[in-house]
């Protein structure tokens, strides 16, 4: 799920630091080749309306299911009728769960780095939390309880990531995730969120660890990029959205009531939003489970997103096609280098193409009339609000051609099916087709062309005084 944003790409020797920050449990090494900027917690504290939004997917080749992870928080100071914290999963045979609280203690999050958790219920086993004195000097970190802490609230549940096989003693119900492991259990528990309850199941959990093989980016550059350019470290769009993994590889389990399943080295994808709420109307698709193309990947979107900075109810129409081929290789197409258009309807058909001057890209999904299941989203008014329908049985298409001197090159670089793809769309009404060109608006479609390398000024700043997220 997700909109056009900005920014630059982090630094490879903070991400090897931040991997034994403060002492605490060694995060698995991330290659830092893939690892995006806006990975971190991008809260500041201030008392505005505010969520930030995780989405991890596993496609399961065995059985052709697949399954996602969705982390939420809102309003962290707990100062508003929407704060809360919520755990959605969409599972197999398109499937929901969800639970809510209302008491935002238990979430902690780290700022420079991609790792966060939640305890709804603590566990009965002891643990520690490492050295409060240290987190808390750091600044890496935050909870509930205080700025750059590790400690409190939450029913005294950990504010660290933990070994996986501590965590389901020290949690009973809650999650925790990072950029190389994911450990869950829930219950269905919808009261304190809009609407009327979704659960198809009542229960459950999952542990699994991932490798991450695509960020969004050339896997050959030294860093990767923000999804749409360097503008998302200034408050300008509204919301914020980041392709954190195009491509990586998932082992473990699901306990989805009743089924469990296991895999091995199932296709994965991971994405995040932060802002004051979803965009106003989207659609979405993701897929890297074509048929006979491992590692090819492809995510394209269109959306309707606010602008901030005071242009109070001033809109723009935004999207992207981003292609990682197998080899490594990262066809971008944006707003500000491609002309690009779509035609939607409201469930059941999705077309965008984008032309620049070195590539073209046409993506065609469909999905049966009965498939899908209504997801949550953090809206503006309502809080996390039925918001958005997704399904993983979409019907896709991918083409790519490279292009010169105004018209296509030969056969196409990319031709390629699968029947797993992702698809969503959301926000509205949606009374009938969406047929739309980006229009990034000027200035910021001038200005996101200029070539700033935040991720290479960043690596001259402590890492205590960059931006939260960043």
């Amino acid at each position: 799920m997700g909109l056009l944003l900005t920014g630059q790409p982090r630094a490879s020797a903070l991400v090897r630091r931040r991997n034994g920050l403060d002492g605490r449990r060694r995060l698995a090494p991330v290659r830092a080749s893939v690892t995006t900027p806006h990975s971190g917690y991008h809260f500041d504290g201030l008392p505005r309306r505010f969520f930030e939004g995780w989405y991890w997917k596993v496609q399961l080749p065995e059985s052709g299911q697949s399954f996602a992870l969705i982390y939420s928080i809102e309003d962290p100071l707990g100062n508003t009728p929407q704060a809360g914290v919520g755990l959605q999963v969409m599972g197999p045979d398109d499937g929901y769960i969800c639970q809510f609280t209302p008491d935002v203690t238990g979430f902690w999050a780290e700022r420079n780095r991609l790792a966060l958790g939640a305890t709804f219920k603590a566990g009965g086993s002891s643990y520690s939390n490492g050295s409060s004195a240290s987190s808390s000097s750091s600044g890496s970190s935050w909870s509930a309880g205080g700025r750059g802490t590790t400690t409190g609230g939450g029913g005294g549940g950990p504010r660290r990531l933990l070994p996986a096989e501590d965590f389901f003693s020290a949690v009973e119900l809650g999650f925790q995730a990072s950029d190389t492991t994911q450990q869950g259990r829930m219950v269905a528990a919808e009261s304190g969120t809009a609407g009327p309850p979704l659960s198809t199941v009542p229960n459950a959990s999952w542990s699994l660890t991932i490798k991450p093989k695509a960020g969004w980016g050339s896997t050959s550059g030294p860093t990767q990029k923000a999804t749409a350019g360097w503008l998302s470290v200034l408050p300008i769009f509204e919301p914020h959205w980041q392709v954190m993994m195009a491509h990586g590889e998932a082992s473990g389990w699901l306990q989805w009531g009743g089924q469990r399943y296991e895999f091995t080295n199932a296709p994965a994808y991971a994405e995040k939003n932060w802002g004051g709420g979803f965009p106003s109307k989207w659609h979405w698709i993701q897929c890297n489970s074509f048929e006979g193309q491992p590692g090819l990947s492809v995510t394209a979107v269109g959306a309707r997103r606010a602008l901030l900075l005071g242009l109070q109810g001033v809109e723009e129409d935004v999207g992207l096609i981003g292609v990682h081929l197998p080899g490594g290789e990262f066809v971008e197409l944006v707003p500000w280098n491609s002309e690009l258009e779509w035609d939607v309807d409201p469930w059941g058909r999705w077309w965008l193409r984008a032309v620049s001057e070195r590539y073209e890209a046409l993506v065609e999904a469909t999905c049966a009339p009965g498939a899908g299941t209504v997801l949550r989203a953090p809206t503006t008014s309502m809080g996390l609000a039925p918001f958005c329908k997704d399904t993983f049985f979409g019907q896709c298409r991918l083409q790519v051609w490279r292009r010169a001197g105004g018209t296509k090159q030969g056969p196409p670089l990319v031709d390629a099916t699968s029947t797993t793809a992702a698809l969503e769309v959301g926000g509205g009404p949606w009374w009938s087709a969406w047929r739309a060109k980006a229009e990034m608006k000027e200035p910021f479609r001038s200005l996101v062309t200029l070539p700033l390398d935040v991720a290479g000024l960043g690596q001259l700043v402590p890492e205590q005084l960059r931006p939260p997220g960043l």
